[in-house]
């Protein structure tokens, strides 16, 4: 199994997030997750991946059956973790290129491979961003900045492909985008999927879906996954809304 969520509760200031969600993804699978806004969606996203301001109360979350809740967020990064964030934040004075050569290098690093020369990564982040429609002139830029909503999702899109992952969460990746722009970020994604790969998809709507072929829709209510089913479970959240599972939660 990648992915092994076992009961896990968690607090932000004292208040109950997660309460006692488990859940499961296996290589090759695209898991998507759906619920209402306040759900715990992001939550879950950012506790996987190691952000510092969660406290997590029970439960265990393991990463090819080993417990990364000990591990900081670059330890769990070099164990092939990749978290696409809703908002992609700017960073003024740090170049692009500089920022890709750096995360590219630190991930090999932790593997236990040789860095990649300058001429080297030019021709993978060429490559890469020329499938995703990424003007070359976006990449002599700070990172982010002045990007577009789209750009920058492209932009995370292209930290994925480069990074190779074996877990990727995307995080409401879809908001903001105009069809255009998520036609193109799911293109970057379906072109990742392997069966040694797994992918868990956040959404709140159901068009990510049309583009990103999910192999098991989760339902998220109050904390915890309420239902599970296939890609068909989507469509009919799509046409009933959360409406009964939020009252299950409750």
């Amino acid at each position: 199994m990648l992915l092994e969520i076992k009961n896990l509760h968690v607090e932000v200031e004292g208040k109950k997030i997660l309460d006692g969600l488990s859940l499961t993804v296996k290589g090759g699978e695209v898991a998507a997750i759906m619920g209402p806004n306040g759900s715990g969606k992001s939550t879950l996203s950012y506790v996987v991946a190691g952000r510092e301001d969660y406290e997590v109360t029970e439960g265990e979350i393991l990463l090819g059956g080993e417990n990364i809740l000990e591990m900081d967020a670059s330890e769990r990064a070099a164990k092939g973790l990749f978290l696409a964030f809703q908002y992609p934040v700017e960073i003024p004075g740090v170049g692009t290129m500089t920022f890709l050569k750096s995360a590219l290098n630190a991930q090999r690093k932790a593997r236990g491979e040789d860095e990649l020369q300058t001429p080297q990564l030019m021709k993978r982040v060429r490559e890469a961003a020329n499938k995703l429609e990424i003007n070359q002139d976006m990449l002599k830029r700070a990172l982010n900045v002045g990007f577009s909503g789209g750009e920058k999702k492209r932009m995370e899109i292209l930290q994925m492909a480069l990074l190779e992952p074996k877990l990727s969460i995307m995080d409401e990746t879809d908001s903001g985008l105009d069809i255009d722009a998520l036609r193109i970020v799911a293109q970057g994604v379906n072109a990742l999927r392997s069966k040694d790969r797994g992918f868990l998809v956040i959404t709140h709507y159901q068009r990510l879906l049309n583009y990103i072929k999910p192999d098991t829709v989760h339902v998220m209510a109050a904390g915890r996954i309420v239902k599970t089913g296939g890609p068909e479970l989507a469509l009919e959240l799509e046409k009933n809304g959360y409406r009964d599972y939020v009252s299950e939660a409750a």
